[in-house]
């Protein structure tokens, strides 16, 4: 038994790290995907089809049953991966579930990204920024100054690339389709991490439907951002270490 931890966009595993120390458990494997702390393997193409493929063969290597825990875009494939591969999984856990909502749309710069020339021009600057500014902005943002550090440093160029095609391979529509698919699956017990003060997923009433619609638990972490590990690592193992002391299968 393992609980594995997918991260997203533009991070690296060093995000979980305060959350790890606080977990009561052991068996964690952090994955980083292709690009965001990991190299990216040639002819990988980044799209979201491309992540799914990747995790479910790093899942399949790793072995289960896997509780799966993911968060921003590493979110998005978890919640694929619970769709697709029910298999592999003992239960899933998301903090984006409210971007399968049918009224959810992209945020900005999102939507920039997806954008062609503006994209270009957006991970340009990001990326071409000093590498204390990096820190500073994500430390605003709610991380560590050893996440953001961490983060900083996995972002480049290739980051770059990553971040554009994974953003315009996954329009408004699909993120709705990828929730749709998981309804009729025949998928594990899920834990819906609701953040509210997390702006990048339209807000809490969003997750809160997810939850209902999924059927899955749901872990309200009031007034915790985007980064609710880095903020409150205490709170956010709390909830899911109340959920894997409960968790029963059929």
């Amino acid at each position: 038994m393992s609980i594995v931890f997918v991260h997203g966009v533009p991070e690296a595993a060093a995000i979980w790290d305060p959350l790890r120390r606080e977990l009561s458990r052991t068996d964690v494997i952090t994955l980083s995907p292709p690009g965001f702390g990991a190299p990216v393997p040639e002819g990988f193409g980044a799209t979201a089809d491309d992540y799914l493929t990747w995790l479910i063969g790093e899942l399949e290597r790793i072995g289960g049953p896997i509780d799966l825990v993911g968060h921003d875009w590493g979110g998005a494939h978890v919640q694929r991966v619970a769709a697709s591969r029910p298999d592999l999984l003992r239960s899933w856990c998301t903090d984006v579930a409210g971007i399968s909502d049918p009224a959810y749309i992209w945020h900005d710069l999102a939507r920039a990204w997806q954008t062609p020339g503006v994209g270009e021009a957006a991970v340009e600057e990001m990326f071409g920024a000093p590498f204390d500014d990096r820190v500073t902005g994500l430390v605003g943002f709610g991380m560590t100054a050893e996440a953001a550090q961490a983060c900083a440093k996995a972002g480049g160029p290739e980051m770059a690339r990553c971040i554009l095609a994974l953003y315009r391979s996954a329009a408004d529509p699909l993120v709705f389709d990828w929730g749709v698919d998981l309804e009729p699956a025949a998928r594990r017990p899920g834990l819906v991490i609701n953040a509210t003060e997390d702006q990048f997923v339209g807000g809490p009433e969003f997750g809160h439907r997810a939850a209902v619609r999924l059927d899955a638990k749901e872990a309200v972490l009031d007034g915790l951002g985007h980064w609710w590990m880095t903020q409150d690592p205490k709170r956010g193992a709390a909830a899911l270490n109340d959920f894997y002391a409960n968790l029963t299968l059929d």
